[in-house]
This record gives C-alpha cells, sequence and structure tokens, in this order.
C-alpha cells in the first residue's frame, strides 16, 4: 500500500469538551470519528489566540521560535512576524510526492502566498472574514450586544433564519470534497489536504434550525460561574468587568448558540468524512480534527479566550484516525498541538521532523508508552503585551504571570481551577519544582527574553533563571 493519505480538519476556538462523553453538545460525527481512532484528552494550545498557535502546529515550535507571537492583524509586522526559513511539516509532505492543499482560514502569516509554504493548491481569503470587531445588521429573533461606554458594540451571538447552505462552513467543505473527488481520480498520488473553519468563533451567529437543537434552560451553569477570582492576576477581574451587565440566561443562549455552530461544524465534518468513504479512500487515509484554541464560555463569568489562562482557553480536542491508529484509543497524558508536527510527518513518509514537538506516535503504539505528561504555552500579550509562561505537568500546572501574581493549580483536586496555591507556603517547593522546569524549557528553546531577565527590575519570579527543575 502506497503512503496514506492526510485528511487534517481545524476548527476555531473549540473546546475539548465539546466532544467529550455526556456533553450537552451535539457532534455525532466527531464522535464516530474519535470511536474509530484515539481521543487525547489533554492536548493543549501552545497559545491562547490565532495566529501564534497556527505557526505553532505548522512548524512544531512554540512561538517565541516562529516569531508570529500575535495576530497576523492586530499589531504592526515589528511586534509578530514569522521568521524566515522556519520548516513546514506541509514543504516535507510535498517534497515527499503529496499532492498538498489548503481550504479556510490561514491566519498563519501576511503574505497569504501558501505556496511558499508547501502547499500547491489553496483557497484562504474568502474564508477569513472575521477580524475584531464583526457588525451584522440581519434580523435576529435572538441576539445579545454588549454595549460599553466609548466603545463600538459588540455582537455576541445571535440566531438567524439562513439555510446551512448559505454558511461559510458549508461552502468550505464543499470545496473540501470537490478535492477528494478530483483526488481520488489518482490513486497512486498521496494528498494532504487542510480544511480550516473560523466556526465555532465569535459571534456565535447561527441558523435557527441549528439553535432548536439546544434548550437554553437545560446548559448547565459552570462550576466556577461564581468565582470572584479574588486570588488571581487583577486583569482578570476587570475582564470579568466585561460580561458583568449580563446575567446567567444571557450566558446559557450564548452557550446554545456556541454549541449549535459546533454542531453546525460537525454536520459539515459528517460530508466530508462519507465523501471520503464514497471515492473508496478511507481506508488508507489519516484524518486529524483539532481546534487552535478554546473559549472561557461562561467559566469564572468569561467569554472568549486571551490573559486569563485558564483550561478553556487551551484544552482543545484532538482526534487522530486512520491507519496505524488503534480504535477506541484514550490518551491520558499532556500533550500539545506542536506535537502534531513530528507526528504527521512520521505517519505519513516515515522520516523525523526538525522541530521542539514530540512525536505522538509512541502514545498510539502502546497504552504503556513512557511519556513525560508535560505541555508548555506562551502568552505575548496581544496589542497590550501581557507576559506570561504555562506549564503543564501530571496534574499540576503553574502560570507565571509577569504583570501581577502567579498562579498554580492541582488540576487533579481542583479542575476548576478555583484554588490558587502559588502564595500557600505549603506548596511553596511544588511551586520551584514547576518555576524551575519552566526555566530549563526556556533554555532548552533560546527564548532569549525570558532567559535574559537577570535585571533588578524582572526579579520577582518565586526562583530566578539560573534555577533548575531537575
Amino acid at each position: 500500500m502506497r503512503q496514506p493519505n492526510l485528511l487534517f480538519l481545524m476548527t476555531d476556538g473549540q473546546r475539548a469538551d465539546t466532544v467529550e462523553p455526556g456533553t450537552l453538545c451535539q457532534t455525532p460525527n466527531l464522535d464516530r470519528l474519535a470511536a474509530s481512532g484515539a481521543r487525547f484528552e489533554r492536548c493543549y494550545a501552545p497559545n491562547p489566540i490565532c495566529s501564534p498557535t497556527r505557526a505553532s502546529l505548522m512548524t512544531g515550535v512554540l512561538p517565541h521560535s516562529h516569531g508570529m507571537v500575535d495576530c497576523t492583524h492586530t499589531v504592526e509586522p515589528y511586534r509578530a512576524k514569522l521568521k524566515a526559513e522556519l520548516p513546514f511539516w506541509s514543504q516535507t509532505l510535498q517534497a515527499a510526492g503529496y499532492r498538498t492543499a489548503y481550504f479556510g482560514k490561514w491566519h498563519i502569516e501576511r503574505s497569504q502566498r501558501l505556496e511558499n509554504f508547501g502547499f500547491d493548491t489553496y483557497e484562504v481569503e474568502s474564508y477569513h472574514k472575521l477580524k475584531g470587531l464583526v457588525e451584522r445588521d440581519d434580523e435576529m429573533q435572538v441576539r445579545c450586544t454588549v454595549k460599553q461606554k466609548g466603545y463600538r458594540d459588540f455582537l455576541l451571538y445571535g440566531v438567524v433564519d439562513d439555510p446551512v447552505e448559505a454558511a461559510p462552513e458549508y461552502q468550505l467543505y464543499s470545496d473540501g470534497i470537490q478535492f477528494l473527488q478530483e483526488a481520488a481520480r489518482e490513486p497512486d498520488c498521496p494528498w494532504a489536504l487542510f480544511v480550516s473553519s473560523e466556526g465555532p468563533h465569535d459571534p456565535w451567529v447561527v441558523p435557527r434550525h441549528y439553535y432548536q437543537r439546544y434548550d437554553p434552560a437545560e446548559v448547565p451553569r459552570p462550576a466556577n460561574f461564581d468565582d470572584d477570582l479574588a486570588d488571581r492576576p487583577g486583569i482578570y477581574r476587570l475582564l470579568q468587568g466585561v460580561w458583568r451587565q449580563l446575567e446567567w440566561p444571557q450566558f446559557a443562549e450564548a452557550i446554545a448558540c456556541y454549541y449549535a455552530f459546533c454542531s453546525l461544524v460537525d454536520d459539515q465534518v459528517g460530508r466530508i468524512l462519507a465523501a471520503l468513504e464514497e471515492t473508496g479512500q478511507a481506508d488508507n487515509t489519516i484524518v486529524v480534527f483539532c481546534a487552535d484554541h478554546g473559549d472561557y464560555m461562561g467559566a469564572h463569568r468569561l467569554f472568549l479566550k486571551g490573559v486569563a489562562a485558564f483550561e478553556d482557553a487551551y484544552r482543545i480536542p484532538l482526534i487522530l484516525s486512520g491507519p496505524s491508529v488503534p480504535a477506541g484509543r484514550r490518551v491520558e497524558q499532556a500533550v500539545s498541538l506542536i506535537d502534531l508536527a513530528p507526528t504527521l510527518v512520521a505517519l505519513t513518509t516515515g522520516s523525523d521532523f526538525p522541530c521542539y514537538g514530540r512525536s505522538l506516535v509512541p502514545l498510539l503504539s502502546s497504552e504503556q508508552s513512557e511519556w513525560d505528561s508535560e505541555a508548555y504555552a506562551e502568552f505575548h500579550g496581544q496589542r497590550f503585551f501581557y507576559t506570561q509562561r504555562v506549564l503543564w505537568r501530571d496534574n499540576f500546572k503553574y502560570v507565571f504571570n509577569g504583570f501581577d501574581v502567579d498562579e498554580l493549580y492541582d488540576l487533579g483536586a481542583d479542575p476548576h481551577e478555583m484554588h490558587n496555591l502559588a502564595l500557600d507556603p505549603a506548596h511553596q517547593p511544588l511551586l520551584e519544582t514547576m518555576v524551575g522546569r519552566m526555566w530549563d524549557i526556556i533554555r532548552e528553546t533560546d527564548d532569549f527574553n525570558m532567559h535574559q531577565a537577570q535585571y533588578g527590575m524582572f526579579r520577582f519570579a518565586p526562583v530566578g533563571p539560573e534555577w533548575s527543575g531537575s
């Protein structure tokens, strides 16, 4: 059998728990995909916003290493620019003889010339419309707009009477299906197709028949909805203030719209998986489903994503299915999206890919694989330059905040992140171990800005950069 094909499906802003057992969110096609392959229960984004994570996904390195530390449209190029000559895993597949295509949201660098990054065929500009505020004057029976003095109105969610065929996701997946049908006519040529939707990114404006699948009265209130964030950074509490004008019924409507959007995307996933079967290519195709980041979606009384470094923004769905992937596998160890680069190159070409990410192949081949259950993320602050580093190690999570108090959580005992242990003297040894491991990674990846922070005005980490976590 020739090299396997690759079908990569990516969403924007989808939480991990939307595809987990017991969720209210209806994603039957992704459920079937997970049953046929492996679902990673603790996959983390290396950054909680689009461009940095997407560039890390394609290169297998952390944001400070590739340079796109903010979104392409939010800052001037001197603030965030993809470094030249970094290898993309798509280039490796193209060089190995793969026919490559990319449809949908790119948001990795500014040229939008994907032929420079290993793609033979692409269409991206028509599918990247959500940049900053989105204004719509459609008639909506259900609608929520956040109003604040001195700011333009912010559309959060709504319900329209449009057919699903009018949704950008429908046309996007139709383009992907057309590519699959054309590729089937050349069965001796392996292909790699990347389909990247903007949904379920806010605003959560959905067709009525999807919204009607959910009853806001049945949406469970997050366990941490009433968290006052008293022992967390002050900026977190300021962000809570944006949403204080909304009461729980509006939060519930928003979550129902969000779930409806996830269901709309899931239906498109079902269409393309059906096309894969109908063209006789399913048995030799690796399918990947993931998101670039999550969304707070009411947790800690917050929406969207950003500086509040909670699980809801970082933990994302990751499903792998196809040849060499055992059916029904649940992977409980912590992994990162940057691990996909070496994984996909190994599964398709059998070769190595130079990056910081780790191949997930050992976790697919053995439940007893020796795997350091660890993930790491960076946040470079969007427009306002907040500096954060986040480390997950086993059940513990540490957040370095370069602007306020740090955070330390025991996710096993406190999965909703209600108790910050960083200020508890009894947890000082654990805190120092976690901080030391952060410094190890900073040295390993040459995070110059952090490692060289030795001057007096920067000495507020629990232990300094000469400390090791080993």
